[in-house]
């Protein structure tokens, strides 16, 4: 059975989430579109109980929540906040901070709505996503304050981030975003190889980091920068990329920690990847957030820069 379709408007999506009835049952059929099946036995037959959010099997009495093992585990907040932060995250081009998703929600406490905001983020990035394909542009930028930077591609105070954008005719197809070290060879080619097809065409800039491109099974294609300016020319889509990517973390989120940078591109890269369709990603967030385990508070203030 396919899965359950999605609300195209914002009168359609308050009249089907009206109640936290009508989002579990929404869950549920994401979580089990051929039916429900125990996970202990595989039986298909189960009661609802609905007021703890929980079925039980009728064979083996096992009890499971909809929300369990994924990033709404244990969850104290309400469903419809849940339905609503996920409605808002993906439909509101610019994006949302977590003092304007506490403020439009009516959340008492600045941490739940951090919190209900940093794991979304972390479900955007689906386990196993296709590699990109057939003409592809690669480089990397700065991120954060500029001062201390000492020249060539030190990092100083900010943040390396490589990038890649599928090249679609004149316009621009899919994005990867990623935090680097450095941009040694190794750094570089590593960030091709996990996220572009062998066979594809790679132009880059001219720097040696690139060089061994050649002979990992991808087309390279080095092109001469010459002026720092000339970046643009030679790479048109990746650097219109980056800057979009500055002026969303600038506007919006007025900055960000280098510890939290790579869900910040996670969520940027979702969002590009479903800008000519973004009601379309109200589901598929939903549905990628019963692929990732569960995520204390706790753990998103120690995580690192590799998110």
């Amino acid at each position: 059975m396919p899965r359950p379709d999605f609300p195209r408007t914002l009168r359609e999506f308050q009249e089907r989430f009206a109640d936290e009835a009508a989002c579990q049952a929404y869950l549920a059929a994401c979580r089990w579109p051929d039916g429900y099946r125990c996970p202990r036995c595989e039986n298909g037959a189960a009661f609802e109980l609905g007021a703890r959010r929980l079925w039980q099997c009728k064979v083996c009495g096992h009890q499971t929540s909809v929300t369990a093992g994924t990033i709404l585990h244990g969850t104290r907040t309400s469903l419809r906040d849940w339905f609503w932060a996920a409605y808002l995250v993906t439909t509101c081009t610019p994006g949302l901070s977590a003092l304007q998703l506490q403020r439009q929600l009516g959340i008492g406490r600045y941490e739940t709505a951090w919190t209900l905001l940093q794991k979304l983020r972390r479900a955007m990035l689906r386990p196993g996503r296709e590699r990109l394909q057939d003409k592809v542009e690669v480089d990397e930028t700065y991120v954060g304050r500029e001062e201390n930077l000492r020249g060539g591609r030190q990092l100083g105070d900010r943040a390396l981030v490589l990038g890649a954008v599928e090249v679609r005719q004149k316009g621009s197809g899919r994005i990867r975003l990623q935090v680097a070290p450095d941009a040694s060879g190794p750094s570089l080619t590593g960030f091709v190889k996990n996220n572009v097809d062998l066979g594809t065409l790679v132009i880059t800039d001219g720097w040696q980091g690139y060089a061994p491109l050649s002979g990992m099974g991808y087309r390279h294609r080095p092109k001469t920068q010459g002026r720092p300016e000339r970046a643009e020319v030679i790479l048109p889509r990746i650097h219109r990329v980056f800057g979009n990517l500055k002026s969303w973390l600038r506007g919006t989120h007025h900055g960000v920690r280098n510890k939290h940078l790579q869900v910040y591109l996670d969520e940027f890269t979702f969002r590009f990847n479903r800008r000519r369709s973004p009601m379309a990603g109200f589901p598929s967030l939903l549905g990628l957030a019963g692929l990732h385990k569960p995520t204390t508070y706790q753990m998103l203030c120690d995580s690192e820069s590799t998110g």
